[in-house]
């Protein structure tokens, strides 16, 4: 496989799965969360990794989109791809706060042909499903992935029109600022899927730092009815959150006449800053 597909497939296959120990983690890293002045800028290395925050598998490949505190598109500036990261510079002209995104959806899967497995090629979306599977295909399998990938900075005072859904995949909608946590205090998340509150899903949060300590120090949650979530940061620092919901790598499977509907998977991934009280 070349090259850059490989790192493509690894990338989508660390945001499909659960966060074990010991598994690839995408993430953003600003180097600073909160900021003051009329020239602000912030700076962000962008990885795949087995350790929060450091650099030692992959880089992330494609540049996030910036959206503006007044709900407009930024620009990304300064990027550069080496070996084990990406950084990238964001200039913060505006008062408020900042959300940068990466977003991915698309479809996957496989079905059989003349007794031969194949693989639906990579970059399909699901309007094109159905053309993509040629008459006479069997054991059929597909899933539609998205995931979201998002840090938020914040100039001067904090702002929320970046929040406002989208409803496709998995989004945040916070009840407590981002970039307002404190050590010691509960700070409340809304994760919706497609729009609507995401019930009953797992909340893994991660404190960086894993290359120096023993324990991992995994936090694992679970949204309520209302797809909202109470975290208590044990301590400052920076956190890396993951949600996820779907089935296994497989995707749904119909018989030899039929196609089925999709697995839905879909992934939410955030780094956060939490100061001291």
């Amino acid at each position: 496989m070349h090259h850059n597909r490989l790192l493509a497939a690894a990338a989508a296959l660390a945001l499909l799965l659960p966060a074990a120990a010991g598994a690839h983690r995408q993430w953003m890293l600003p180097s600073t969360t909160v900021v003051s002045g009329d020239d602000a800028w912030v700076t962000v290395d962008a990885a795949i990794s087995n350790d929060l925050f450091y650099f030692e598998h992959f880089p992330m490949r494609t540049p996030p989109a910036v959206i503006q505190p007044d709900g407009s598109a930024g620009k990304i500036e300064n990027w550069s791809t080496s070996r084990y990261r990406s950084t990238f510079d964001v200039h913060l002209t505006e008062k408020g706060t900042y959300k940068i995104a990466a977003v991915s959806d698309g479809v996957m899967g496989s079905y059989k042909l003349n007794g031969k497995e194949e693989r639906l090629p990579r970059g399909l979306t699901a309007d094109k499903l159905a053309g993509a599977i040629p008459a006479g295909a069997t054991d059929v399998r597909t899933a539609t992935s998205s995931s979201r990938n998002e840090i938020f900075v914040t100039s001067g005072a904090p702002t929320t029109t970046v929040f406002q859904p989208t409803g496709k995949g998995l989004e945040l909608v916070p009840v407590t600022h981002p970039n307002d946590l404190v050590s010691g205090e509960a700070a409340t998340f809304q994760f919706l899927l497609d729009g609507k509150p995401a019930a009953d899903l797992p909340v893994t949060v991660i404190p960086g730092g894993i290359r120096y300590r023993d324990q991992l120090g995994q936090i694992d949650l679970k949204t309520g009815a209302d797809g909202k979530v109470a975290i208590t940061w044990p301590e400052p620092g920076m956190y890396w959150l993951n949600v996820t919901t779907g089935g296994g790598r497989r995707g749904s499977e119909a018989g030899a006449a039929a196609t089925p509907a999709p697995t839905r998977r879909a992934s939410y991934i955030a780094t956060l800053e939490v100061l001291a009280p």
